[in-house]
């Protein structure tokens, strides 16, 4: 997706000690939007993380990347401003405004100073609910998605996501791109761009958080002022869908040396009483490095790929568990075959006493340093609200995980990983593999 990014004096990000205890107080505003707030005043400097639910799944019928579009220019101008004017102002009050579009979310980031909080504020609220949309600046951000899918057509990577996505989820539209394709794009008009908005930006999927220079009273004035204007309501959330390969491979013929490929199948959801125990199997078997089943078995004994890696992605309407891996053409067969074995092994057989001590030490001891400054915080207290974790997720989780037992993990592989429901996706000139289906 295409991004307009603002920079801020990187010595204006605090951290937190590692053992620090993160203080989280919900804020309900004058008006009723809801934010939680970790309040941290030594540096005079805040950070705001907005997130709407939906994102680029409510594309209206025939208008796949309108939201990405609509989101892209942002930017671009508000009343008698336009992009170069808007770009002034925001430097000129030392503010960050980060505009971004994913399956189910769009998101606002915003960094501002403490002394120039209000006209940053105001700033961002004309962005928001008063954005031009002038035809030249449409035709101008259209040109650079439109770019931008180009260049994807030629990525091998991305024709393996693509590809895998529409096999996985057909016309839902986590089948297609959110960016879009290059004849919905060159469609799309300002109705549509506006149409957009509406459809995404509104009060009853908004949640927020808040982290450094700023009281739960000025927070309160502030999401009235940002938000209140915004509609009440958006368009219906899609329908859930499920994970439609029942196994296989599909190869996409492309000119490489390299094939790629993207594999998966069903997974877990995030409130599922075994997602953590599903989160330490991923770690072990494909998600911690050097120190995974799969990068020993795949890259460190057989030398068939520079990096494999593995994924549990609880998306708002349907649950992945995927993974990719690239190698020569003449050992992409192999490494899926490993693969395979893996998965199986792992399903049969559990892991081993070690192996799980090993996940829980890493997955606990790295989770304080997400906690590197008020943007990071701010987005993650903006997807606790949004998974439902609670308040107090933040000093639970790691005892949660720290619960997991060798038991907990052989019943759930035994339940989630099916081998024979792997699903690969192969791009390249792959030696020994043809599509099964």
């Amino acid at each position: 997706m295409i991004r307009f990014l603002a920079t801020l004096t990187l010595g204006l990000f605090i951290a937190l000690p590692a053992k620090a205890a993160v203080e989280i107080e919900e804020v309900t505003s004058p008006g009723g939007i809801t934010a939680w707030l970790v309040e941290e005043h030594s540096i005079p400097f805040a950070a705001i993380e907005i997130r709407f639910k939906g994102g680029g799944s409510l594309d209206a019928e025939g208008k796949r990347g309108a939201t990405n579009l609509m989101m892209a220019l942002l930017e671009e101008g508000t009343g008698d401003m336009d992009a170069r004017d808007f770009a002034a102002a925001r430097e000129a009050l030392a503010a960050s405004y980060e505009f971004d579009t994913y399956d189910d979310s769009i998101t606002v980031s915003a960094r501002f100073l403490t002394e120039n909080r209000d006209e940053s504020v105001e700033l961002l609220r004309k962005a928001l609910i008063e954005p031009s949309f002038t035809q030249d600046a449409i035709d101008r951000v259209r040109a650079q998605v439109l770019a931008n899918i180009r260049s994807n057509a030629q990525d091998p990577r991305r024709i393996a996501n693509r590809a895998f996505d529409a096999a996985a989820f057909g016309d839902h539209p986590y089948g297609s791109p959110l960016s879009g394709t290059l004849e919905s794009v060159a469609a799309l008009t300002r109705d549509d761009v506006v149409e957009a908005k509406a459809r995404t930006m509104t009060r009853d999927r908004v949640y927020v958080g808040a982290v450094g220079d700023i009281t739960a009273e000025e927070l309160g004035t502030l999401l009235d002022d940002l938000l209140g204007d915004l509609p009440e309501e958006g368009a219906p959330l899609p329908d859930d869908v499920d994970f439609i390969p029942e196994g296989g491979v599909q190869v996409v013929p492309f000119n490489t040396p390299q094939s790629v490929a993207v594999f998966g199948h069903e997974g877990i959801t995030r409130d599922d009483p075994d997602f953590f125990a599903a989160f330490v199997l991923n770690q072990i078997l494909g998600a911690g490095g050097f120190a995974s089943r799969l990068t020993e078995e795949v890259r460190e004994k057989r030398g068939l790929t520079y990096g494999i890696s593995t994924h549990l992605v609880p998306l708002d309407h349907a649950e992945l568990y995927i993974g990719q891996v690239a190698s020569a053409n003449d050992r992409i067969a192999e490494a899926i075959e490993v693969v395979r074995d893996e998965w199986r092994r792992m399903a049969e057989e559990g892991v081993t006493e070690q192996e799980l001590q090993d996940a829980i030490t890493y997955l606990t001891g790295a989770y304080p340093l997400r906690f590197d400054g008020n943007g990071p915080i701010a987005n993650i207290l903006v997807g606790m609200q949004k998974e439902g974790l609670g308040i107090d997720y933040i000093t639970t989780r790691n005892d949660k995980i720290e619960a997991v037992t060798q038991e907990d993990v052989a019943r759930l592989a035994k339940r989630l990983l099916d081998p024979d429901g792997l699903y690969f996706v192969v791009v390249g000139q792959p030696e020994g593999l043809e599509s099964t289906n």
